[in-house]
């Protein structure tokens, strides 16, 4: 008689027969699919505005960059508020001697931000194969590389990198620690991430208001061929979510 308890135990069979936690089945009745608004509409002001919201910039003790990024941007926002993220973002933490990343709130993205972000820490030349990603829906297989030039200068190789993680981080955010800890560029600093997807459809059952939210494609990395989701990315330095900053901050302080 309770639709919501049916959905919560379709779930738990799902998750019981195939052991993807990513599957599940929801009882909406005032569902009603997101419409991403059109780009151009947006002007560059309100899009800062947006990003100031979902960032945050600071410089610790020590010569040291903090960013909070609970939303990563993809490459269409990225090239029409550049010079915006330029002079908030970017101008402020170029100068720094070390850099952590705090994913531990990201929860969502564009998946054509991935290169964005890690071309930011790895040289122009050689180019670097840093994910691909299968679409299960088209049937293509999208390679993506780290870019020749970007706006700005990149932060380079040689300085301290820490990516801090929860068992929150989900998705694309997910997906760019991961290419980092791989290219031996960054290190992980929390607690193993949620094990998502980077892209995720949710499907109407028949004429009801029920839905089905399943996984529609798959990321696979080049360099150890496997992919991060289901079983999340593990940090290498394992701490409560919480504690991580502090621990963050020690080892650069050590090194």
């Amino acid at each position: 008689p309770d639709p919501g308890t049916l959905a919560s135990v379709l779930t738990e069979g799902v998750k019981n027969t195939i052991s993807d936690s990513r599957v599940k089945v929801t009882y909406e009745p005032e569902y009603v699919p997101a419409v991403p608004p059109a780009m151009p509409d947006i002007p560059p002001e309100q899009l800062a505005g947006m990003i100031k919201a979902t960032v945050k910039v600071e410089v610790l003790d020590g010569n040291i960059a903090y960013l909070k990024i609970q939303h990563i941007i993809g490459e269409e926002m990225a090239q029409k508020v550049g010079p915006l993220l330029l002079e908030y973002i970017w101008d402020k933490v170029l100068p720094t001697s070390a850099m952590i990343l705090d994913f531990r709130s990201a929860v969502s993205g564009e998946l054509s931000g991935i290169p964005y972000i890690v071309s930011y820490y790895t040289d122009s030349e050689p180019l670097i194969h840093i994910d691909s990603v299968y679409d299960r829906p088209s049937d293509i297989t999208t390679e993506l590389w780290s870019m020749p030039t970007l706006l700005g200068k990149r932060y380079g190789t040689s300085k301290p990198l820490m990516i801090l993680t929860s068992k929150n981080t989900l998705g694309v955010a997910e997906d760019v620690a991961y290419c980092l800890k791989n290219l031996k560029r960054a290190t992980i600093v929390g607690e193993n991430t949620a094990g998502g997807t980077v892209k995720i459809d949710k499907i109407k059952v028949g004429d009801t208001d029920f839905y089905v939210s399943v996984p529609v494609a798959k990321s696979i990395n080049p360099i150890t061929g496997k992919s991060w989701e289901i079983d999340g990315v593990a940090p290498h330095v394992e701490v409560p979510a919480e504690d991580a900053l502090e621990t963050a901050v020690a080892i650069i302080q050590l090194r």
